[in-house]
């Protein structure tokens, strides 16, 4: 027979080997580093200008960033602050080389969710961030997971679960239930109102005291920041579940958007989700702070049944939380009932000489119509491998690889990307 404390005894096994496993993904020093562009990759699929124009450019304005340069004289490799230095002072035709953002909104926010495990939630958000940062966004990535494959994939591992997803939620018991407090102290009326208590187990933590800045992380990505997660932080949802009979009129769902709000307007371009396979306490903050539906599906019947059974699930959670709470409980930037800007169906794993997989995306598209990207995201060599290493395309040098295969495996999430930009645009001004 076997207990928890067998369980915890294996799990301390597990953690021994961390630390060789992360040299093996990570460098020598278990951190993660971004590599350097080359002049090739800057010019045609970073800024998307001709190779022999950059140069010239290069050469002509010896102020702009000059990268390294190899030995041999023939190649130069930039660093992402000099990429982003570059599109700052650059111009092509007179044409900024900055990325189209709304003047006077805030960042928009993605959530990348489904119920199916392995359905790519993490391998698109990852893409998604990475391009975004490619293309001059600043970005930051929310992790819900506890499985914590985003965190892990951006370099982090070594995470309290104070500063994850539950340590907001926690933090906003606390700060809502004060709120309500002083509002029932200071009423007029006079009439005695039970005060709502939290218990000395969660005050004693000081999640109160933190501040916004205080679960945000950096990554090895100089524009990409990082809320992360943890193993320990699966206890989320039994916790939240307590927390909710602490205070019933305390609004857990919009948890996460009430902290989003403190942020500046102009911290951040783009907030991307990477949700949990599973509708619970966490996905719900995440589908209820987030202005866009981003759901992927792998290419098989069983997927595509799981993705019918998740927007059906979601619809009737977010259902009863607009017929559970009405105005009188603030919610953000974000009401009741809940809307998106947009919602979209991106089918990965796909392989186009696959008849299921075709068969499959055409299903999609006469149930979801023009809610289904154009461009899948295809599974190449170069994509198996990214998952295997914890890395994007992007982050993969293609001198590790064919060239051909590298262009392959990037060409494909540029496609979705660039699909992802067009929507995000043009949801924008709707929020």
């Amino acid at each position: 027979m076997y207990t928890h404390e067998d369980l915890a005894r294996l799990q301390a096994q597990s953690l021994k080997m961390q630390s060789w496993i992360r040299q093996q993904t990570f460098s020598p020093e278990n951190a993660k580093r971004l590599r350097r562009f080359s002049s090739w990759e800057v010019s045609e699929l970073i800024l998307g200008i001709n190779q022999s124009t950059f140069r010239g450019r290069l050469a002509a304005e010896p102020n702009l960033p000059g990268g390294e340069v190899e030995p041999d004289g023939r190649q130069r490799w930039f660093s992402l602050e000099e990429i982003n230095e570059l599109r700052r002072r650059m111009k092509v035709n007179r044409k900024s080389l900055l990325p189209p953002r709304p003047a006077g909104k805030r960042a928009f926010r993605a959530a990348v969710a489904n119920f199916k495990g392995g359905s790519g939630k993490s391998t698109v958000a990852l893409h998604l961030a990475h391009a975004a940062a490619l293309d001059g966004y600043r970005v930051l990535v929310v992790d819900f997971d506890p499985q914590a494959t985003l965190s892990h994939s951006m370099g982090l591992t070594d995470v309290a679960e104070d500063y994850t997803v539950w340590g907001i939620m926690a933090r906003d018991l606390i700060r809502e239930t004060d709120r309500m407090n002083a509002a029932i102290t200071g009423a007029a009326s006079g009439t005695a109102l039970p005060q709502r208590k939290i218990p000395a187990s969660i005050r004693d933590m000081g999640l109160e005291n933190l501040r916004t800045p205080d679960f945000i992380k950096p990554t090895a990505w100089s524009t990409i920041d990082i809320i992360p997660s943890c193993a320990n932080a699966a206890f989320v949802e039994f916790a939240s579940a307590q927390y909710r009979h602490l205070n019933p009129e305390w609004s857990f769902f919009a948890a996460v958007s009430r902290y989003l709000d403190t942020l500046n307007d102009d911290d951040y371009d783009l907030i991307l989700f990477d949700c949990p396979p599973a509708i619970g306490y966490q996905s719900m903050n995440a589908v209820f702070a987030a202005d866009m539906l981003y759901v992927p599906s792998g290419p098989g019947y069983w997927e595509y049944d799981s993705t019918t059974s998740f927007i059906g699930q979601l619809s009737e959670a977010l259902e009863d939380l607009s017929h559970g709470f009405d105005a009188t409980f603030p919610a953000g930037k974000i009401g009741l009932p809940k809307a998106f800007a947009d919602i979209r169906f991106v089918m990965t794993r796909y392989e186009p000489g696959n008849d299921l997989h075709r068969a499959m995306l055409e299903a999609f598209r006469k149930v979801f119509g023009d809610h289904v990207t154009e461009h899948p995201i295809e599974m190449t060599r170069a994509v198996e491998q990214s998952g295997r290493f914890l890395s994007s395309v992007y982050e993969i040098d293609y001198r590790d690889m064919t060239r051909e295969t590298w262009r392959r495996a990037r060409a494909t999430f540029d496609r979705g990307y660039e699909e992802f930009k067009a929507t995000v645009v043009a949801a924008w001004d709707k929020i």
